[in-house]
């Protein structure tokens, strides 16, 4: 049995209001980064074992890549000191469509 794709296309991130888009070309350095970024941020315990589970668990590539090819992006929203902010992820090529 071949293993699964996980996803070895570029792919850009961004946590809006927080950082600007970002380009990675393996979409489990993407994870791994955002994870990284938003662990030092001061979430709210539900939302940081939300974004720990989501994010770092054995097939969080394969999951994210059934929502990038099935919906063309990822949206995860979470609220910060009162403010709400979006994690984006979508593939490198598509044009960014904020509006899903």
């Amino acid at each position: 049995m071949n293993a699964p794709n996980t996803g070895n296309a570029p792919v850009v991130v961004e946590i809006e209001g927080i950082t600007g888009p970002a380009t990675f070309t393996r979409l489990p350095d993407a994870l791994a980064a955002l994870w990284e970024s938003l662990r030092l941020l001061p979430l709210g315990a539900l939302q940081a074992d939300a974004f720990r589970y989501f994010l770092t668990r054995p097939d969080a590539a394969e999951r994210t890549l059934e929502f990038l090819r099935r919906d063309g992006g990822l949206n995860l929203a979470f609220t910060l000191d009162g403010q709400p902010h979006t994690v984006r992820l979508r593939p490198h090529h598509a044009e960014p469509d904020y509006e899903r």
